[in-house]
């Protein structure tokens, strides 16, 4: 039985990421590099990698407009308790605190299960479409699953947005009014893959670690990874596995990776957890000097390893901004207004690429750590 519990965040744990030198966002495709003709090098000797301009901080402001109600209450929902989700939390408590300042009082729920379930979520949000919230926000476990329940609530006149990373889309039949969120998982896993491909000299087996089955965000960053292997004939993607956000998963798929593929050159990771998992495998297996990690976001333990040079680079979403502004689009919904002028139908925020050298700034600044 999974335990529900409000997720606990640490003020160090969120981070605004403004600036960086390969920046993933935006939805167009940038045009594949030809690889080089020479046949590929060991790790030691594949060159530079590029450097990071990292830029952290903590100074959004609400915008412009006036709420019509003097108090607020929401209900959101998402995949797990984990702490990629703390650093969204943070901007939904920012943005509170600076209504509060103006007199406006937010009240909400921010609530998940300790494993993805969509079945779960589906349970919450039905339950939570009879406690009177006047908006109920969906980060989406499934597309399929939840859709026809997001569906389901609009007809009955709820206000139902999507946020995080994940979206039901109109394109998806879904009826939701909005989304805030990572609208380019897609290329978010086309630039790493093209990183990863570029630092292996465009030859080798790599392996795929998708995250959690119907995931959106975590299967279009794998469509995105699977675009760029295919567009060269000396790559090759030799293994497919889903290990459900859990580090000691991936661990677990790696180690089977790394058993059966000697030769093994890289290991794409869709998720913030497998990086972490990926990488102890690794390093347990004495291959750090062969095998090329990329992965996504900001976990201690993974930027630890960016640093130390087991993991190669790291696309980190902006999940303060994520969770701030989806209190801002929240506050719109409920006061009956629809997307348009005052906000899109698709707020986008920002996913980009550290490397090495941006490791210990940014640890530095989420966790404290100076070495």
């Amino acid at each position: 039985m999974k335990i529900e519990r409000r997720s606990r965040v640490s003020a160090l744990a969120a981070l605004v990421i403004c600036a960086l030198v390969l920046p993933l966002s935006g939805c167009g495709r940038e045009d594949v590099p030809p690889p080089p003709e020479q046949s590929r090098s060991t790790v030691e000797s594949r060159g530079e990698e590029p450097a990071s301009e990292v830029v952290v901080h903590f100074d959004r402001q609400l915008d412009g407009y006036q709420p019509q109600k003097q108090e607020y209450n929401f209900y959101f929902t998402y995949k797990m308790v984990h702490p990629w989700w703390d650093a969204v939390a943070l901007g939904i408590e920012d943005a509170a605190r600076q209504y509060e300042g103006q007199g406006i009082i937010i009240s909400y729920e921010y609530l998940a299960p300790t494993a993805v379930s969509a079945q779960d979520q589906i349970e919450r949000i039905r339950a939570a479409s009879g406690r009177g919230f006047d908006v109920i926000g969906v980060d989406v476990a499934d597309v399929g699953a939840v859709t026809p329940v997001i569906n389901e609530l609009t007809a009955a006149g709820h206000r139902v947005m999507t946020f995080s990373s994940s979206d039901a889309s109109r394109e998806d039949g879904c009826s939701r009014i909005a989304y805030v969120g990572n609208t380019h998982n897609f290329k978010d896993g086309a630039d790493l893959t093209r990183a990863l491909c570029q630092r292996i000299e465009y030859r080798g087996k790599v392996a795929l670690l998708v995250g959690t089955e119907g995931a959106p965000c975590h299967e279009e960053r794998a469509l995105g990874a699977r675009s760029i292997i295919e567009k060269y004939p000396d790559m090759e993607l030799v293994e497919i596995a889903y290990d459900g956000d859990s580090v000691e998963n991936a661990y677990q798929l790696t180690q089977g990776f790394l058993e059966r593929h000697d030769d093994l050159a890289g290991i794409i990771c869709c998720n913030m957890s497998n990086p972490v998992g990926a990488a102890r495998a690794v390093i347990e297996a004495g291959r750090e000097e062969q095998i090329v990690i990329v992965g996504m976001d900001h976990d201690q333990e993974a930027l630890g390893y960016l640093r130390d040079g087991v993991i190669y680079a790291l696309g980190v979403q902006d999940c303060y901004s994520i969770g701030f502004d989806t209190v801002q689009v929240a506050i719109k919904i409920a006061d009956g207004l629809l997307p348009g002028e005052l906000y899109p139908e698709k707020t986008e925020e920002i996913t980009t690429i550290i490397y090495q050298d941006g490791a210990r700034a940014m640890l530095q600044t989420l966790y404290g750590e100076i070495d």
